[in-house]
């Protein structure tokens, strides 16, 4: 099991009420939701491997190089202070929870991982495509991890939590292709193109104008690889591209020659964990996990935890 680990405890900070305080009336909402979800995942799916992947770097220069709109409007207007692993313009309440969240895994002995340079989507990718031994699952709200998903030997799938976790989605290549209309055999490669083409307003992707959802999966649907549809952009023979279509790729051309690595998930960084990812069945350190709970008024999160560890 894979967390996105930034993406899950903004969820539990915007899902758990800010009057949830530690008892000298720090809000720790977001420790505890982030706790919760841990443990209620543990039980529920039962992984003998997990690695809470973190965001080292929420804006890879490599990205910003390609596409200097990438995230841009996340960026803070002042100098960021926020504490390592914390993204882009996080909320005053939110940024000292962090550090406690990352506590709380280290003393119950749950590994966590980073990349320098590169964005937890990335440590992600990049153990999901190196894993030989176990079936992966990714946690995620963040839809660019759908390009993932396969079929494989091993098979990753993403437990898509962008309405919540109650109302979390398993997604598979099967599941992808339903839902955006990619083709099966390539759902996640197709996915990422699809993107690309799209847009997405929320990462700073202005996408091809004119060329929205349906028609940039149904454009992707009819080739093998992206650079199989690049060069048919040229190629005024192919009749896969309309003449329409055709001439909004073509005024787009600037921003399709760089967007690639901008949109795929890297899956060559280089990945650390902080501890061996094999899932405890108890603390490694009870008594900096029990005073942690008593420091932070936690304890009924910590308990949680320690039954689904010993499941």
């Amino acid at each position: 099991m894979l967390l996105d680990a930034a993406s899950l405890y903004f969820r539990a900070y915007y899902g758990v009420p800010e009057s949830m305080t530690a008892p000298d009336g720090t809000p720790v909402n977001a420790v505890r939701g982030f706790t919760d979800m841990v443990s209620r995942l543990v039980t529920e799916h039962r992984p003998t491997r997990l690695v809470a992947c973190l965001d080292l770097d929420w804006r890879p220069a490599f990205r910003v190089d390609a596409l200097p709109t990438y995230k841009a409007h996340r960026v803070p207007g002042e100098p960021d202070t926020a504490p390592a692993g914390v993204p882009e313009e996080v909320p005053d309440t939110l940024a000292p929870q962090v550090p406690v969240i990352l506590e709380v895994l280290a003393a119950a002995g749950i590994a966590t991982g980073g990349a320098e340079g590169f964005e937890a989507d990335d440590v992600i990718g990049t153990l999901a495509a190196t894993e030989r031994t176990d079936h992966v699952l990714a946690v995620s709200g963040d839809r660019d991890l759908m390009q993932i998903v396969g079929d494989g030997d091993p098979a990753v799938r993403l437990l898509y939590v962008g309405r919540g976790l109650a109302k979390a989605e398993l997604l598979g290549p099967a599941e992808v292709a339903e839902k955006y209309g990619v083709p099966i055999g390539r759902a996640g490669e197709a996915y990422a193109e699809m993107a690309m083409l799209r847009g997405d307003p929320s990462d700073g992707l202005p996408g091809v104008p004119g060329v929205g959802a349906k028609t940039a999966a149904t454009l992707v649907g009819r080739f093998e690889s992206w650079a199989e549809l690049r060069a048919a952009i040229e190629d005024r023979s192919d009749a896969r591209i309309s003449a329409t279509v055709r001439t909004k790729l073509v005024a787009a051309a600037p921003y399709l020659a760089v967007v690639e690595p901008v949109v795929r998930v890297a899956v060559d960084a280089d990945v650390h964990l902080d501890r061996p990812d094999a899932l405890p069945t108890e603390p490694v350190d009870p008594e900096r996990l029990d005073a942690l709970a008593q420091r932070w008024g936690i304890g009924s999160s910590v308990e949680r935890l320690r039954a689904a560890l010993a499941r």
